[in-house]
């Protein structure tokens, strides 16, 4: 069996069903989360109880991995249109301290349609609307990817549209080039399945792209 992938968020959202996508191609992960050890038992995955934020457990989590597929998310809350956001850019700079002192190169990181220089794709209404309610976060999400792209690691960042529950489907868009960026929907299945295909098939590497249905 091929060593195990760290899923950073695997207790919810995107990175949950990039848990469920890589077991169900046979791939043993290492399940990071503050809550991992309330994931349903499975023969190929390791719940990790960790805090993102900090260096000792990172650095535990790293410890014979194949890759790193990074999922962080935070809850929606009325506060979050005032009060900075951190997050991102705190648990960023300590995976990449980390993963520099590791034998581990290759990350797959999840941030969302409107960070970085993905900002510049949407028009003068959608990026009003929404730096309006998700300026906080995504200022962060910005510093991340520009953390990530300065770093040596072997990095892929994955911009999906806005997210739904819909199925699984591998009919998505992998929009590479900027002029082809735009706005959509997609499911979180499908973008898992993205993130363990650019894994397995080394994806997209040093490069950032927009998934859309």
């Amino acid at each position: 069996m091929s060593a195990p992938i760290l899923i950073m968020g695997a207790t919810s959202g995107i990175g949950q069903c990039a848990m469920t996508e890589a077991v169900g191609r046979g791939l043993s992960v290492r399940a990071f989360g503050r809550s991992a050890d309330k994931l349903e038992p499975h023969p190929l995955v390791e719940p990790f109880v960790g805090d993102a934020r900090n260096p000792e457990d990172v650095a535990r989590a790293l410890k014979g991995l194949r890759a790193v597929v990074y999922a962080l998310g935070i809850t929606e809350r009325l506060a979050m249109l005032w009060e900075e956001e951190t997050l991102f850019s705190q648990t960023t700079h300590v995976l990449l301290d980390e993963m520099g002192k590791s034998d581990v190169t290759r990350l797959v990181v999840v941030t969302g349609f409107g960070a970085g220089r993905s900002s510049e794709a949407m028009s003068w209404i959608e990026r009003t609307g929404h730096r309006a309610v998700l300026g906080k976060p995504y200022a962060d999400k910005g510093r991340q990817e520009a953390m990530i792209c300065a770093s040596d690691v072997d990095w892929t960042i994955v911009r999906p549209v806005i997210l739904t529950k819909g199925p699984r489907s591998d009919k998505y868009r992998v929009l590479r080039d900027p002029k082809a960026w735009r706005n959509g929907l997609i499911s979180r299945a499908s973008v898992a399945h993205y993130l363990i295909d650019a894994i397995e098939q080394g994806l997209d590497r040093r490069a950032d792209v927009v998934l859309a249905r």
